[in-house]
């Protein structure tokens, strides 16, 4: 008999290419060994060339599968994505602040869709970073977020001073930058994987992050858990370097792990 696994719950939109939000979430949680739930919070019709429509499921109904996934599985993590509205933002803050917290926060896709106007990036910023155990954000997205211009890491220190952690990815140098509250960025390198297969790429890491922490006894995260949830990410992208999907920016691979990052969650981190 096998062990029951640790439990992550995802809160984000559909991607009917399969590339992104829930599709990758929860393939990612299943890889690490994680049990997945899932709380859809917006359908998009959306393709590796863009997003076509989004519709926004109502509050409500967010609400009530949040309830349902709550009230019934022993959640360990909870891992945000797409969530559209400042009403859903706020939802989310005030139902998931007990729980280890990773915020992605989806504001543009890929392809360079607004999934979130100034409104959602002000709930974001009052609201749902202050009790973030963890924020994920890109580039452009700690730009959006902090209203400002400048290098990496100085937006990651600005962005913890709301009092969460943030590791900022997808440096051009293979850099990603880890800041806490009241500390300077720490960086966190790795190797760059050259491939225009990366949409889904944002989703992938925070939920190899989400799965590592849910599957961790303290919960924290660290440089460790940060190298390992990026190492899983970069593998990903080696699998699918020369896939032919779709006619745009292809899907990070969810499938055929290889062997080398098929260790569980506490063995990757110890490497």
């Amino acid at each position: 008999m096998s062990p029951t696994p640790p439990v992550a719950c995802t809160i984000a939109g559909t991607d009917s290419g399969g590339a992104a939000g829930v599709a990758a979430d929860l393939t990612t949680f299943s890889a690490l060994g994680v049990h997945g739930a899932c709380v859809v919070t917006a359908v998009t019709a959306q393709d590796t060339l863009g997003v076509r429509a989004v519709h926004a499921v109502p509050p409500d109904v967010v609400a009530a599968q949040l309830d349902a996934v709550m009230e019934d599985l022993p959640v360990a993590c909870v891992k945000t994505g797409m969530l559209g509205s400042p009403d859903v933002v706020r939802l989310v803050a005030a139902r998931a602040a007990a729980l280890p917290l990773v915020v992605d926060p989806v504001l543009v896709a890929t392809s360079g869709a607004v999934l979130g106007g100034a409104d959602v990036v002000g709930a974001y910023r009052d609201h749902l970073l202050p009790v973030a155990t963890v924020v994920t954000p890109n580039l452009d997205e700690a730009r959006t977020l902090t209203g400002l211009d400048g290098p990496a890491p100085d937006l990651a220190r600005r962005l913890a001073d709301l009092g969460t952690t943030v590791v900022l990815t997808g440096g051009a140098d293979g850099i990603d930058w880890l800041a806490r509250p009241g500390s300077p960025p720490e960086p966190v390198r790795h190797a760059r994987v050259r491939t225009t297969n990366d949409h889904g790429t944002g989703c992938t890491f925070s939920a190899a992050l989400a799965a590592l922490v849910a599957s961790s006894a303290d919960r924290r995260v660290d440089v460790e858990v940060v190298g390992a949830a990026a190492e899983f990410t970069r593998a990903r992208l080696v699998v699918g370097s020369d896939w032919r999907l779709g006619r745009g920016r292809g899907p990070v691979p969810h499938i055929a792990l290889p062997a080398r990052s098929t260790a569980p969650p506490h063995e990757m981190r110890n490497r």
